[in-house]
């Protein structure tokens, strides 16, 4: 059995968020919480929110062990961008993209 969470139109962009993600996929529940705690980086407080969604789920509807869990998937996919514009000398404009994340995180039992 698994549970997932899923946070969408998260203001982070999708390549820094991914550097975080990559640290906890396939660790214990446990573990992920450390590395997420211990890792100086803005999406890692996101990601945290989203993995206790997770094991929330699993727990409540569920009803599996929150000890015997581990990260069975979690990926960032790309969001809607933000398009915004910044003045530039001479008059002229450059665009700004503005990139949102959507983050899902599943949780499952180990066997």
């Amino acid at each position: 059995m698994e549970a997932k969470a899923i946070a969408k139109t998260v203001r982070i962009a999708p390549r820094k968020a991914r550097l975080v993600v990559d640290l906890i996929r396939g660790r214990r529940v446990g573990e992920a919480y450390a590395i997420l705690r211990n890792v100086d980086k803005r999406a890692s407080g996101i990601i945290e929110k989203v993995l206790r969604s997770a094991v929330a789920n699993a727990d409540h509807n569920l009803n599996l062990d929150v000890d015997e869990l581990f990260v069975k998937e979690a990926f960032v996919n790309e969001g809607t961008t933000l398009k915004r514009f910044r003045a530039r000398a001479r008059g002229s404009a450059s665009r700004i993209h503005k990139r949102t994340s959507h983050i899902t995180v599943v949780v499952a039992q180990e066997n």
